[in-house]
């Protein structure tokens, strides 16, 4: 059975099973209807009370039966849709499955049966409590516009609120990752306005992937409530791994596990640290075929400053580093490193490398002293699961199963 996983470390939740709902049943249409002379009504009971006000969004309905089962049970807002939920196996319990929204005046239909076999309806009403703000997502990253929805094995998915998140369990619980094939992963807080998921290793290539935020009307802070629920899908293509050394001077790109391309590079010259290229796990954030480059820190006019325009160039961080054409230094690719911290290959290979990268893909660099810091982009991959998981406020856990 495929479980959820949540947030930076992720959870643990039950599938939902088909909500239970019907039409209209004939019965008496206040309380507890009557179940015919002789017979004796099953009793309903129902959380909230009767009339219940600030209910909390996430406080679950419940509608139990003693006496006889339910048969269906409805729970309608005045201002909003149904509540979904399941029934359990005897027919005697009714559970709603998915979040309450605030401000609103919810009914509740329930109809039971007896053993006799005569209908009752009875009915309940309750008021969640107001909401004085609302909360949304500002972007979530893959997305089609962005990366394309086909992407490496080492993506992220990376969530932005527009506004700052104080409960973070709560939002946590309502994300959901889906995929074909089993992963364990689990979310990361890097503050209350991002969270993003990462598998505890690399996704399986060929991959589909599903993420639920089941956001609308869960708490994410006093008085502030989610606007909306949001669903991505996306798919995580073959595998493919680049590695480099800025001491063998030497990019090795291995797609499924063979070595495909083999091409000759060009690291930081060093001097400066902010002239070292990273050593670490950086994925290809953005295939760009023209970036102007200028000199980090250095204005106009003054020594060492410089302006760029430059092709087919892969960005690996948010510092400035890339895996570009350079035609300037084709010479000393391969032998010495000499550039101001990006990697230069050679005009043909940077038309081959851009073609073939998928936004995600790993790009492993070695041998520089300075080390790819894990906001320096997407560097989710330089901390350790151990790391990765103190940052989460419900653990890892597997994937639910998409079909």
């Amino acid at each position: 059975m495929g479980r959820v996983a949540y947030g930076s470390a992720g959870l643990l939740a039950l599938a939902l099973l088909t909500a239970c709902s019907a039409a209209g049943v004939e019965g008496k249409p206040d309380g507890v209807a009557m179940a015919g002379a002789g017979a004796r009504a099953a009793s309903v009971t129902f959380s909230p009370a009767d009339k219940a006000a600030d209910v909390p969004t996430d406080q679950p309905v419940v509608v139990s039966a003693q006496g006889g089962t339910l048969r269906s049970v409805r729970v309608e807002g005045d201002k909003s849709g149904s509540l979904d939920g399941v029934l359990s196996g005897d027919r005697t319990r009714w559970r709603s499955t998915v979040t309450a929204r605030p401000g609103v005046t919810y009914t509740v239909t329930a109809v039971s049966v007896d053993a006799a076999g005569k209908q009752s309806q009875a009915k309940s009403t309750f008021k969640t409590v107001k909401s004085d703000k609302t909360f949304d997502i500002k972007t979530i990253t893959p997305n089609k516009d962005y990366t394309g929805l086909t992407v490496g094995v080492g993506m992220p998915i990376m969530i932005e609120f527009d506004q700052p998140v104080a409960d973070r369990v709560s939002v946590e619980r309502n994300l959901t990752v889906r995929s074909s094939k089993p992963v364990e992963g689990a979310w990361h807080w890097f503050d209350d306005t991002h969270v993003d998921f990462r598998p505890r290793k690399y996704w399986p290539a060929h991959t589909k992937v599903r993420v639920d935020a089941k956001l609308a009307g869960v708490r994410g802070g006093p008085g502030m409530y989610g606007k909306r629920d949001v669903r991505i899908n996306f798919k995580i293509g073959r595998e493919q791994i680049t590695k480099g050394s800025t001491n063998t001077h030497v990019l090795t790109v291995r797609r499924n596990g063979k070595k495909i391309r083999t091409m000759p590079m060009s690291a930081g010259q060093g001097g400066q640290w902010k002239y070292y290229t990273t050593s670490g796990i950086h994925l290809a954030m953005s295939r760009e075929p023209v970036t102007i480059m200028t000199s980090p820190g250095i204005g106009p006019g003054s020594p060492g400053y410089y302006r760029l325009t430059v092709y087919n160039t892969v960005r690996i961080s948010n510092s400035g580093e890339y895996v570009h054409s350079a035609p300037w230094s084709v010479g000393s690719q391969g032998h010495a490193n000499v550039s101001h911290g990006c990697v230069n290959i050679s005009p043909a290979n940077a038309a081959w490398f851009i073609k073939n990268t998928l936004i995600g893909d790993p790009i492993i660099i070695t041998g520089s002293p300075r080390k790819l810091e894990p906001l320096n982009g997407w560097g989710h991959w330089q901390e350790s699961w151990k790391q990765w998981l103190k940052w989460s406020s419900i653990k890892s856990g597997p994937t639910v199963n998409l079909p």
